[in-house]
């Protein structure tokens, strides 16, 4: 199964850095029709349109690419390959929220800030030690649903349905949407209403993924040898603590076996917003360590992921 190929590059390369990502091409299309689609005055009826017309054309530019490519067979495999590892953002987690342990074994807690200001979006310029950590463990935890479980959840749904070819199409409509939640799912003047259509897609699509998951994150960390007990008891209690329906799933599966304090408020753009802690009470703040465990839990749970498809494909 090329998904497991997809696996194997992404672990050993991350990110592709040197040709163009498929993520950036949906951007341009967002910006592009987001152009054409802003003006007005009906925000919440123009961005349905912005987000069927987003959607189809990052299929038709997937399916057209595809078929391209099919005239060579060596051409089509590769290409299906690199579309499917450029789906997913395992390494690229580990890869970016490391700097940020490394500045804080080092003590240098600016150094710290800075790393940690590409990865998130909160203001981190006032964050002390354990506000950095919480906030990296948080991005570990949330974008392993976002990024990883559920990019392969709609990968092996496609194969299933139609090979291949099924799981590029199905890993990039989820990312499409995905990409459309991160750049106008925003609940500020401009996008409140234009955004809506866009953020509810991808709350609807990472609903079942978010739960399955976190789920998977807690046998991942059985595995390991963490207390299943008290992460499951964290999760039960703790994964609606977000205004997302979906994003506290990870975040609060990873609080309760590390026994680390998550949440709490944050500054945006200046303005701070109080959210819920996630995790018991009298857990203890999080550690630079902590991110290594949480790049154990995060490899683990891939592995879990890998196998569970390995025993659905036979």
């Amino acid at each position: 199964m090329q998904i497991f190929a997809a696996l194997f590059l992404d672990a050993l390369l991350g990110d592709p850095k040197r040709v163009p990502h498929p993520v950036g091409g949906i951007g341009a299309i967002i910006r592009f029709w987001e152009g054409r689609f802003y003006a007005g005055t009906d925000k919440r009826r123009q961005g349905k349109f912005f987000c069927v017309a987003v959607l189809a054309t990052t299929m038709a530019a997937a399916v057209g690419l595809l078929f391209c490519a099919s005239f060579l067979p060596w051409i089509y495999e590769a290409v299906v390959a690199y579309l499917l590892y450029a789906a997913l953002a395992w390494r690229s987690l580990k890869d970016q929220s490391l700097p940020v342990a490394l500045a804080l074994f080092d003590g240098d807690v600016e150094a710290a800030r800075e790393k940690l200001s590409h990865i998130v979006g909160r203001d981190t310029r006032n964050l002390d030690e354990a506000g950095i950590l919480r906030a990296a463990i948080e991005t570990i935890g949330e974008n392993f649903i976002d990024g990883v479980f559920s990019v392969l959840f709609f990968m092996a749904l496609g194969y299933a349905c139609g090979g291949a070819a099924g799981a590029v199409l199905a890993s990039w409509f989820f990312k499409a949407a995905s990409t459309l939640d991160s750049m106008v799912g925003y609940d500020d003047e401009r996008y409140r209403d234009f955004g809506r259509a866009s953020a509810r897609l991808d709350d609807a699509l990472n609903f079942i993924p978010a739960r399955l998951g976190g789920l998977t994150v807690l046998a991942a960390g059985a595995c390991l040898g963490y207390s299943f007990s008290q992460g499951l008891t964290v999760f039960l209690r703790d994964r609606k603590k977000h205004k997302s329906p979906n994003s506290a799933h990870g975040e609060s599966a990873f609080a309760g076996l590390l026994g680390v304090r998550l949440g709490g408020g944050a500054a945006y753009g200046g303005v701070f917003e109080e959210k819920p802690s996630i995790g018991d009470p009298d857990a203890r703040d999080p550690e630079p360590s902590d991110v290594l465990r949480s790049h154990n839990l995060l490899d683990a749970s891939v592995a879990l992921c890998a196998l569970a498809l390995y025993l659905f494909s036979r």
